[in-house]
């Protein structure tokens, strides 16, 4: 039955293609409007809700914590006789590059440079706003990411592997929602996270191409245009259509692998070649300068400090509505990979390393480029699809480091895409884990044309046009977390009743869930072998 599910289309597919195809067509004959409505759109959101993106990012970190140690962390998410298919180091890998990939290396050195030259908390230019350059980096692209991330995978992998549902988002929300979620507010629930999904994802596709080109220009003078954009776009997809045909464990798993060896082999490099001991140094203190303002800096809305509110809707809210609008894409692939392992796990693996790593990255590449700009003023004027280069250019293998980057960046885009077609076919094909391969195409074509059409409708504004509709994609699907949060807990605190689980389980209860569970692996065989 999975095989054949797979091949099917839903009519969430038709109706999320529908609005897609709409979008595409609207972008194409009035790119000048879409670009002026995106942004009344997502102005609008930030200025009467900016506090709820604020609020609800911070409540969803702490209810991953909470989670961590809880007696709810020894749920596994599947049958107790599950194992995970993937290392350890493959799985952290396939999340990390799904879940942050290109805009690590798109914003890498241009955020810390851009909030070292205009601090919205210090002294422009001075020591305090070098040390907060790097503290808001971590702020944007640590644990508050990966807590958005968690939770929706979280959800989406215990109601899937554990409960037998359809890896559906609107599945998940069967304990507060009942048998509506079989019908038709179950498929408006699933055309909003396809929705998103595709904005999400063609929002970092255009971050992708948009450096991709900058690194061509810097390097070789190829023009920064629309057309070649389209003409990067082109390949890419091609290129990420033929890893998408090859399956999952194949075509993604070894470009994951791929994209962590270049990211090390950069880190490293730039580490050895730029100030070493600075580096160490900024990073020690510029974390304890996170956990030190952590609470105060998720929940400042700014409401008496018109400046910087504009400066947090166009960062941190930006970054909270991007995450909020990657979650449905993430979450669903991450959930896929994580079949085996405990909640606590899980939990533990997505939001500590990933954060850790990026902790890493924006201190060699902040700090270098920072002091690379000290010396060479002209670093910090040039643009942000080009300043990484610009650093590059001002280290020893300048050349080498900056073709490795160009490389990591296309593996990045490959993997994005090529993640969210199986992703979008999922989602359109009845939950099936293996949807077939012309849905998958189809998705994959209509989110480079997405990409495209954004990029096209901001003209010279193309980033402010890609940040207003992460935005707005965002806002509806926020809600969806929210009762995601509500309705997992919901039913794994019963189950950790049910089990008998505290710090002392009840391993009478426990021995007996595992008999019943042997029991049905051998009259109905394991329904999520692949």
């Amino acid at each position: 039955m999975e095989q054949d599910s797979g091949k099917k289309m839903s009519p969430v597919f038709y109706y999320a293609s529908i609005i897609v195809g709409i979008l595409v067509l609207f972008g194409a004959l009035a790119p000048e409007a879409l670009g002026e409505w995106a942004g009344r759109i997502s102005g609008w959101v930030i200025d009467y809700f900016g506090w709820y993106y604020l609020i609800l990012t911070t409540i969803i970190v702490f209810f991953c914590v909470f989670l961590l140690f809880s007696p709810i962390g020894k749920l596994k998410l599947g049958k107790p006789y599950h194992e995970p298919q993937f290392s350890t180091v493959s799985w952290l890998a396939m999340l990390f590059s799904a879940g942050m990939g290109i805009g690590l290396v798109f914003y890498g050195a241009n955020e810390p440079i851009t909030h070292f030259l205009t601090s919205p908390n210090a002294e422009d230019e001075s020591n305090a706003a070098m040390i907060e350059a790097l503290r808001i980096s971590f702020f944007h692209y640590g644990i508050h990411a990966w807590a958005i991330y968690g939770v929706v995978a979280l959800a989406l992998a215990y109601f899937q592997f554990r409960k037998g549902e359809k890896g559906l988002i609107s599945r998940t929300l069967r304990p507060i929602l009942g048998k509506a979620v079989d019908g038709i507010l179950g498929t408006v629930i699933d055309v909003l996270a396809v929705f998103a999904t595709v904005i999400g994802v063609a929002v970092s596709l255009g971050l992708g191409t948009i450096q991709i080109n900058g690194g061509l220009e810097f390097l070789f003078g190829v023009p920064n245009t629309i057309w070649v954009q389209g003409i990067i776009i082109f390949v890419v997809t091609i290129l990420f259509l033929f890893s998408a045909w090859t399956g999952l464990s194949k075509g993604i798993q070894y470009l994951s692998n791929l994209n962590m060896i270049l990211a090390g082999i950069l880190m490293l490099v730039a580490l050895v070649l730029g100030p070493t001991f600075l580096i160490l140094n900024m990073m020690t203190t510029s974390t304890g300068a996170l956990l030190d303002t952590f609470l105060l800096r998720s929940f400042d809305a700014g409401p008496l400090d018109g400046e910087k509110g504009k400066w947090l809707g166009d960062w941190t809210i930006y970054y909270w509505g991007w995450w909020m609008s990657w979650s449905p894409f993430v979450g669903i692939f991450i959930a896929r990979v994580s079949l085996g392992r405990t909640i606590r796990e899980f939990i533990g693996g997505v939001l500590l390393v990933p954060t850790v790593i990026s902790i890493i990255w924006f201190s060699i590449f902040g700090v270098t480029g920072i002091e690379a700009g000290k010396t060479s003023s002209e670093i910090f004027e040039l643009g942000a699809s080009t300043q990484l280069f610009g650093v590059f250019d001002s280290l020893p293998m300048g050349m080498i480091l900056s073709i490795i980057a160009v490389l990591l960046i296309s593996s990045f885009f490959v993997t994005s895409a090529d993640s969210a077609t199986f992703v979008l076919g999922m989602q359109t094909a009845y939950g099936s884990m293996t949807p077939a391969n012309k849905i998958k195409v189809i998705w994959g074509i209509l989110l480079s044309l997405i990409a495209f059409i954004l990029l096209f409708a901001g003209g010279d504004k193309a980033l402010n046009a890609l940040q207003s509709a992460a935005i707005i994609s965002a806002f509806p699907f926020s809600f969806i977390i929210a009762m995601m949060m509500v309705s997992f807990f919901k039913d794994a605190n019963n189950e950790r009743k049910y089990l008998g689980l505290s710090i002392t389980p009840n391993k009478k209860r426990m021995n007996e869930y595992i008999e019943e569970s042997e029991e049905h692996r051998e009259k109905h065989g394991d329904e999520f072998e692949l």
